[in-house]
């Protein structure tokens, strides 16, 4: 059934109104980013102020940094509200939310992504433990970044004597989603994408909303060219469908199949990462590691883990995940992070969630900003400016053992190794370990309640968490527990009885070694 689906960028953003709750996804990179529609919104509100006063849902950040996916609503008068799971992606919007522009707030990225089901089965909230004694919790934050942001997104309820986060459904209005080849019909394939994330609970969402469901898509095949399996997201829920020829994978990748799972390559281990104090604590946090184990490696020094893992020939050893949705493969770094070449399978970003939620990963690495007294992780408000967690909590919360990883300090510290131990020439000038930390990402005390294994490792010291607060239990090669450690913390930790060396290995230039 054709119903004139197909049509321009410009005439396809024309249907977002003002005052429009509108959805978007991306995952960093440009993954799965619909930017021809990005780019035509804010060309259409520069040119006409129209669509204005927008609310803007997202799960994970979205940008280049620069001028691409979130930034391009970043415009006065275009935004009022945005509930983001991660902005670091989008400068221009994290400094509108530091001036109370807009009014800011987060959602976890996966209860961001459950929302969606939520939303679009009528059903009264998302109902989950996920957020309890973070600042997402209403008792501490309630998810809000900003003074300017006022409207509660959850409440706290109690359900059969436990305590539960009603996470409250709210009204989509639009969404804008990238797909890879949609038929005649308007049946969308995702075959090509990097991803799935949550385009169908979004698009499904919008939907029963009564909204518009607004994709982008590299081309047009007749009727019959798609596989029933292949459609992800089907022409009963789609408005309109705009071709972009010049559609990519990313802002570095235009199209690789291995990228996408459409095909396997042979490709070559990558090498040991440069010896730093990143890999120290890479090195250090690998030894956590047991075959068989179901993992996931967070944004940063975690994602060196997964390189030092890949260059040792070990990954078939353990089933890595993406909060994407994807399992196994080669796990790219850096701006690509959240891509897999070669994967082995990729589901509902929502489904992912699902299977964390409920325990499913055996370990997961995580990095931190700060760590105070009481085991608590900031790794979503640094400097006064909003972060986010992205999955960041639904990972860390639920995970059976957590691996933070993280220099001691920041900002000037200039260290020696390489050869067995370890000498600070000057410590840094930023102290991560503090009396309180600016915003409660992970919970410590919600930790201990449930039984999670939590580790802090640094380049000069790990940390287990107790009953009380972090213990110290290693200290590296070369360090001075007092003058190296404790004496630059604010807090004064528990020094376990059972204090070990940290193994000199792990200090020592595996490249130059060799």
């Amino acid at each position: 059934m054709r119903h004139g689906k197909f049509m321009t960028a410009a005439d396809a953003v024309a249907l977002i109104p003002d005052g429009a709750t509108i959805g978007l996804i991306g995952g960093g990179g440009g993954l799965c980013e619909a930017m021809c529609l990005h780019e035509a919104t804010e060309k259409r509100f520069l040119e006409t102020g129209h669509p204005a006063n927008m609310t803007l849902v997202h799960a994970l950040g979205i940008g280049n940094r620069k001028d691409t996916g979130i930034n391009r609503f970043a415009h006065k008068g275009m935004v009022r509200k945005v509930i983001g799971g991660h902005w670091p992606w989008s400068p221009r919007m994290q400094q509108m939310a530091a001036n109370n522009e807009i009014e800011a707030h987060v959602l976890p990225g996966g209860v961001a992504m459950q929302m969606m089901r939520e939303i679009a089965a009528k059903r009264p909230g998302l109902f989950t433990h996920v957020g309890l004694g973070t600042f997402i919790d209403p008792r501490i934050d309630g998810g809000r970044m900003n003074e300017a942001a006022r409207d509660p997104l959850c409440e706290l309820v109690e359900i059969a004597g436990k305590e539960y986060l009603r996470y409250l459904p709210f009204q989509m209005d639009a969404c804008l989603l990238k797909g890879s080849i949609a038929d005649d019909d308007g049946n969308i394939s995702l075959d090509e994408e990097p991803a799935n994330v949550d385009s169908y609970a979004m698009a499904a969402a919008v939907h029963n909303c009564g909204g518009k469901v607004i994709v982008q898509v590299r081309k047009r095949v007749a009727n019959g060219e798609l596989g029933a399996r292949q459609v992800r997201i089907p022409s009963a829920i789609v408005d309109a469908i705009v071709v972009d020829p010049g559609q990519t994978q990313g802002y570095e990748i235009g199209y690789d199949p291995a990228i996408s799972g459409e095909k396997r390559v042979e490709e070559d281990a990558p090498g040991i990462p440069p010896f730093t104090a990143r890999s120290i604590v890479a090195e250090r946090a690998r030894t956590e590691l047991f075959d068989g184990a179901v993992i996931n490696y967070g944004f940063g020094i975690p994602d060196q883990v997964a390189t030092l893992v890949a260059a040792l020939g070990e990954r078939e050893r353990y089933y890595q995940t993406i909060e994407h949705g994807t399992y196994g493969g080669t796990l790219l770094t850096g701006t690509l992070f959240g891509y897999a070449r070669n994967a082995t399978a990729m589901i509902d970003g929502p489904s992912q969630f699902d299977f964390y939620s409920g325990g499913g990963l055996d370990i997961a690495f995580l990095g931190f900003g700060q760590v105070d007294a009481a085991g608590n992780v900031n790794a979503s408000k640094l400097g006064g400016v909003p972060v986010g967690p992205g999955g960041f909590i639904d990972i860390a919360q639920n995970a059976r053992k957590v691996v933070f990883c993280g220099t001691f300090d920041a900002k000037g510290t200039d260290i020696s190794s390489g050869n067995g131990h370890l000498s600070i020439l000057r410590h840094g000038d930023v102290c991560k370990f503090v009396g309180k930390v600016d915003q409660i990402t992970f919970s410590g005390l919600q930790a201990v309640q449930q039984g999670q294994e939590i580790l802090y490792v640094t380049e000069r010291c790990v940390f287990r968490l107790g009953p009380d607060g972090p213990v110290l239990t290693e200290i590296a090669p070369g360090i001075d527990v007092q003058a190296d450690v404790v004496g630059r913390m604010e807090f004064t930790p528990v020094i376990s009885p059972e204090l070990k060396t940290m193994d000199a290995a792990f200090f020592k230039d595996r490249v130059k070694a060799a």
